[in-house]
């Protein structure tokens, strides 16, 4: 019998059997607690920074046009996300429609300025998330999820007894309510937020909400303290932790350095993914918004690169 107690052999056991924490919480009954906890946050809404205040228990409808139920654009196995959520099989996402930040350059300006898609109850989501399980994705990729949080969860207490046991991807914004957040913490596996513009006047032109820096900068500090740095398992898929997204956009690299330095002074392991797909779409046109009606240059990109690699940032 080979008895193998090498701290390798252990190490690779305990991957293998990974447990999303999430499957803890519902056998301890604090995962009920924590729905009802996001479910009173819909009343009057504070579920984000926009704070709206609308009754959503009631289906009435804010800044992110979504009411009681979610709205889902798409859902299916996406092979064009990071490598460490793609795999082999695909990243299971599910595209929720609606979004508390509708930024004018939105690539997905269908669906996260509007309410378009299929509404689904818990037991519709559930099975769907399920779904995605079956076909062998490597996770559950929640895109654009903030608006929908209390949902999320209503459908998640009804797929984990089914046998789903997936990690958890919160794909967002970076517009995020720190409160809302730690009602997520020991639920969501991997954070994945955008982190956009650090000049309040960029993200007032392009986001409408001037705050957005210093709520993006609370959002990532209380993700990186649920989830710390990102943690793959022996195929490089990721487990756990925080991997911030920025995407380069033309004549702000001034924003690419601050954000950079701020993940590096928020831990020297941060993943970040320097982004150059920008490209003016949604409501970009050279009268309302001159700076950023153009891709980036191959330069531009360049220099994002260097900054993050003279900050060793992986």
């Amino acid at each position: 019998m080979n008895d193998d107690t090498s701290p390798a052999a252990a190490a690779a056991h305990n991957r293998s059997r990974w447990e999303p924490g999430y499957v803890r919480l519902l056998h301890r009954g604090e995962l009920a607690q924590r729905i009802e906890a996001a479910r009173q946050r819909l009343t009057p809404c504070r579920l984000c920074s926009r704070r709206c205040g609308v009754d959503r228990l009631n289906d009435e409808r804010g800044f992110c046009l979504i009411g009681r139920q979610p709205v889902v654009s798409s859902a299916f196995p996406h092979h064009g996300e990071e490598d460490c959520l793609r795999g082999t099989q695909g990243s299971g996402t599910i595209f929720f429609s609606g979004c508390n930040l509708q930024c004018v350059f939105c690539q997905n300006f269908d669906i996260s300025h509007t309410a378009r898609g299929a509404l689904m109850d818990p037991p519709s989501l559930a099975e769907l998330m399920l779904r995605l399980q079956g076909l062998g994705c490597h996770n559950i990729n929640l895109v654009t999820p903030t608006h929908v949080t209390p949902q999320i969860l209503e459908a998640l207490v009804l797929a984990v007894p089914e046998g789903l046991r997936l990690p958890l991807v919160y794909n967002c914004g970076g517009y995020e309510d720190v409160e809302t957040l730690r009602l997520l913490e020991g639920i969501i596996d991997i954070y994945m937020p955008d982190f956009k513009f650090w000049d309040p006047e960029k993200a007032r032109l392009y986001l409408n909400a001037s705050d957005y820096p210093e709520i993006a900068r609370r959002a990532v500090r209380e993700m990186h303290r649920q989830v710390g740095d990102l943690v793959m398992d022996e195929k490089g898929l990721a487990r756990r932790g925080l991997l911030v997204r920025h995407l380069v956009m033309p004549g702000c690299l001034d924003d690419t350095r601050a954000i950079l330095q701020f993940l590096r002074e928020l831990s020297p392991g941060t993943a970040v993914n320097v982004m150059a797909q920008y490209r003016p779409a949604g409501m970009v046109d050279s009268r309302r918004h001159p700076q950023i009606n153009r891709g980036i240059t191959h330069r531009e990109y360049l220099d994002a690169l260097d900054a993050a690699a003279g900050l060793r940032l992986v």
